[in-house]
């Protein structure tokens, strides 16, 4: 039998099939003590599918509906028009009417009822759909009732609703409606209660919008409401606003809108003792529900009343603890550069990594990106102090946003350190001695030795792939989780001191520059084509291979469409391949462990995947002249050389100006001659991470044929414990795999903030005022000049589309983007700071550079023209 009515009574959250995300949790409410809510029943999806399919013509509505793209406003009316006529004409099946009027009387046939739509993908933890269908308010009488219910199903296909879904990716046909039918209660007050603030995310504070009247006029937005937030049991903020309308029940049925008195509308709507009764109730729906509810609510003669409540969807994931106490996380994304979720098997590995080479510091989760845990820092006066300042170069808004988290003095108050000691490997204790190392024999050395990074790669790596190659299972990813530290230590005892010799020699020629000169920084033309950059010498090396692609159209095109597991193969069977095959494959052999995104081990590689390189290798060809790429490197290098020489003879004429040049002269040598080897530890820890993906991509492979899991990709979404427990037992949780792929596509949706704390408040930073031109876009200057051109909007290397003059704009850039900067004219990032990638890469290459400008990829448009000023920093949209 057809169940085409349920009681709120019998439902529960495992009702959702049939009363859609709003039903299920009226249903649950109902069951939570201390909370009222209104009576009522909802129409099942059952009476929904049957009165739909009544007709002859729905079936190929829902079939056109399955092509339409949310961007397509006026087909998605059209055709939305369409339908929600069609089946507001047609009649409601009799059994089904005959149920409903049963329902109607036994709640009460002599009350107005509101009449509102649940969706069976709304009000769920993932989507909201919040007010993508319609609602109805006071609706007396059973003729009143049916009407409403009939115009319910049809707002399943207004415009709104139509493009989420198809935003979404919500299968039409899918999505089914419920109606649920509410007693009316006739509130004084009325509004809206978030449990957590869902401005910060703090999940400490309980935010309440209340207005007078029913709530449909804050919802709609006709009225400013007033805003109270609730912490700990008492009014942290009351905001009173004035409140010039309402809206009010009509006797026969209806609403309507009516001015509020002017000595009433700067009145506090609610009570202080009701605002904290209220925000207990919203507790207690929040610990019944299990997450952040956002919840509609009225008051009426003293009582409060639940009408709805459901997730609220757009909070940032909390940071996984293991306990409860405060802390303060910083995005290691962020100083990174690469913001995208990291799969759990990429995750693990970098955490086992943090807890090996710094038990001081560790890395958690959150939002399917890593948080790396400063609440020590934190917790005392001397890490607040100097904190900001050590972000400062790796994200030009890190810096403002953990100075906004020391600036919430109660919060920092209740931080305590962790105790966690350091260890005899402590990377912080050996950074301090080389630092300490490197600036004495910067200070006092003639030279300072040029390590052969070459030579120490190839023998870690080498010792690495003979390891890995003694052993399997689990004795191999044993080896793997104590082993990826390996790159650190390297970096520390065998290039540290060289690099941090020029990073304390660029600040120092900064520094003397405006102490001596009185002018800003050089950095910009001494930085330009540096020796030893292996980003700089990948990028140089792209461009010659392009060079010999050149002059083979058919193998270009090829390219185009080729396969990647045959890539090279096939290649020989075109005009100009035996030339091509022998370059790609050696490009491939010394950079193929690259890739955008590389520090998450689960990327594909450009040995996996060859075909990403393509774009660039197009977008080179089409901006660049033959040779033209080495030419720019060498006038670079001239004109560093030139800068340098001019700057010594200024100094020289100034009072004691031989002793000047002489130690200015020294800084710019030891800068020039080892900046470049800044990008090397990543060459060799992405190297590592190549070497460490091979040996578990064997493991996956066996793994597959056992049948444990289905894919041998499968093994990205397990930790490194889960894979090794796999290998070990056969055995693999294929629901918890499933369950993360559907996550994840979750967490490619959000933006993380720089800065979490452990009450869920998320801080974005942000710049101090300044004077900008009208509309332009703030940001840091990090490579000096002005340039004015198309903006391409390139979020995917894949999907590069650069001609000469072209801009690149990007969420981020690491060095697996470097093959792009060889054709670009300018660079705009999302996130970004003075020493990262992008930037000094910008700088070697001369061209104009704009980092950290908030949302660029969606606030400039592919195809307009731009101006970047590299020196001012800001970004001006021209057309």
């Amino acid at each position: 039998m057809n169940q085409y009515v349920l009681y709120f009574s019998e439902i529960n959250k495992s009702s959702l099939a049939l009363v859609g995300g709003k039903g299920a949790n009226l249903g649950e409410l109902c069951r939570i003590p201390g909370v009222e809510v209104p009576a009522g029943f909802c129409v099942t999806t059952q009476a929904y599918a049957d009165f739909v399919y009544t007709s002859g013509e729905f079936a190929a509505f829902m079939e056109s509906l399955q092509f339409i793209k949310a961007e397509s406003l006026e087909e998605i009316k059209t055709i939305g028009q369409r339908i929600r006529t069609h089946l507001e004409s047609l009649d409601i099946p009799a059994h089904i009417e005959q149920e409903f009027v049963q329902a109607w009387k036994l709640t009460g046939s002599q009350h107005a009822y509101a009449v509102r739509s649940s969706a069976t993908a709304e009000d769920l933890p993932g989507a909201s759909f919040a007010g993508q269908q319609d609602t109805y308010l006071n609706i007396k009488g059973e003729s009143e009732l049916l009407f409403h219910v009939r115009k319910c199903w049809a707002s399943l296909f207004t415009d709104r609703a139509i493009a989420y879904r198809a935003k979404n990716g919500f299968d039409h046909r899918k999505v089914l409606l419920s109606v649920v039918v509410q007693r009316m209660v006739f509130p004084e007050v009325s509004g809206i209660m978030f449990t957590a603030d869902p401005v910060t995310g703090n999940r400490k504070v309980v935010s309440i919008d209340a207005a007078f009247g029913l709530g449909e006029a804050l919802v709609s937005g006709l009225v400013n409401a007033d805003l109270y937030k609730v912490r700990a049991g008492r009014i942290v903020k009351r905001q009173v606003a004035a409140k010039k309308l309402a809206i009010y029940p009509l006797a026969d049925g209806g609403t309507e809108e009516r001015e509020i008195l002017p000595q009433q509308q700067s009145k506090q709507a609610l009570a202080d003792e009701a605002i904290l009764a209220l925000a207990r109730v919203g507790r207690l729906i929040e610990g019944h529900f299990g997450r952040p509810q956002d919840i509609e609510w009225g008051y009426a003669d003293g009582k409060i009343y639940i009408v709805q409540s459901r997730p609220i969807t757009t909070l940032y994931p909390l940071p996984e603890l293991g306990d409860a106490t405060p802390g303060v996380f910083v995005s290691f994304g962020h100083a990174q550069m690469m913001t995208d979720p990291i799969k759990p098997l990429g995750m693990s590995i970098w955490e086992k990594t943090m807890a090996a080479i710094d038990s001081q510091y560790s890395l958690v989760p959150a939002g399917g990106r890593l948080y790396l845990d400063i609440t020590d820092s934190l917790a005392s006066w001397l890490g607040r102090k100097t904190a900001p300042a050590m972000y400062s170069k790796s994200d030009a808004l890190l810096s403002s946003a953990i100075s906004e988290a020391i600036r919430r003095r109660d919060f920092i108050a209740t931080l305590k350190s962790r105790k966690r000691t350091a260890g005899a490997k402590s990377y912080t204790r050996k950074s301090v001695a080389t630092i300490a190392g490197a600036t004495f024999e910067m200070l006092f050395k003639e030279k300072i030795e040029a390590p052969d990074v070459a030579e120490i790669a190839d023998k870690v790596i080498g010792e690495l792939r003979r390891d890995l190659a003694r052993q399997s299972g689990r004795d191999r990813l044993d080896f793997i989780a104590g082993h990826f530290s390996k790159g650190f230590e390297v970096f520390i005892e065998g290039i540290g001191r060289p690099v941090f010799a020029a990073w304390m020699a660029s600040m120092l020629i900064g520094w003397l520059a405006r102490h001596w000169l009185g002018e800003p920084s050089p950095l910009d033309e001494l930085t330009k084509s540096v020796p030893g950059n292996v980003s700089t010498e990948m990028g140089l090396k792209l461009g010659d291979l392009a060079d010999v692609i050149r002059p083979y159209p058919a193998a270009l095109e090829y390219m185009k469409v080729a396969d990647d597991a045959t890539f090279l193969d096939s290649l020989g069977r075109v005009e100009g391949g035996t030339a091509i095959r022998p370059a790609f494959a050696a490009f491939l052999a010394k950079y193929g462990m690259r890739c955008p995104g590389e520090i998450d081990i689960t990327r594909p590689r450009w040995r996996e995947r060859p075909t990403q390189l393509v774009p660039a290798i197009v977008s080179h060809i089409q901006s660049a002249e033959p040779g033209e790429h080495r030419l720019r490197f060498a006038q670079g290098k001239t004109e560093a050389e030139q800068a340098a020489q001019t700057l010594l003879r200024r100094l020289k004429r100034k009072l004691g100006g031989g002793f000047k040049a002489r130690l200015m002269g020294k800084f710019i040598r030891t800068y020039r001659e080892f900046i470049g080897l800044r990008e090397y530890p990543k060459y060799l820890m992405v190297s590592l991470l190549d070497e460490y993906k091979r040996a578990i991509m064997e493991e996956a492979a066996r793994l597959v044929e056992r049948g444990t899991v289905d894919r041998a990709e499968d093994v990205f979404y397990l930790t490194l414990e889960e894979l090794t427990a796999a290998v070990t037992t056969g055995r693999a949780d294929r629901g918890k795999i499933a369950a993360l792929k559907e996550k994840y596509a979750e967490y490619e949706k959000l933006k993380p903030p720089r800065v979490l704390t452990s009450e869920g408040e998320t801080l974005f930073g942000s710049y101090a005022p300044r004077e900008l031109p009208a509309g332009a876009l703030a940001g840091m200057p990090v490579s000096s000049g002005v340039v004015e051109g198309r903006a391409r909007i390139i979020t995917k290397l894949e999907e590069a589309d650069l001609e000469k003059g072209d801009i690149l704009v990007a969420p981020f850039t690491d060095p697996g983007w470097t093959p792009l900067f060889v054709s670009a004219s300018g660079l705009v990032t999302e996130i970004g700071g003075l020493m990262t990638h992008g930037a000094v890469v910008a700088r070697e290459y001369g061209i104009p550079a704009v980092v950290g400008v908030d949302d660029a990829t969606h606030k400039i448009h592919d195809g307009q023209i731009i101006r970047v000023d590299g020196t001012q920093g800001f970004v001006e949209i021209l057309e």
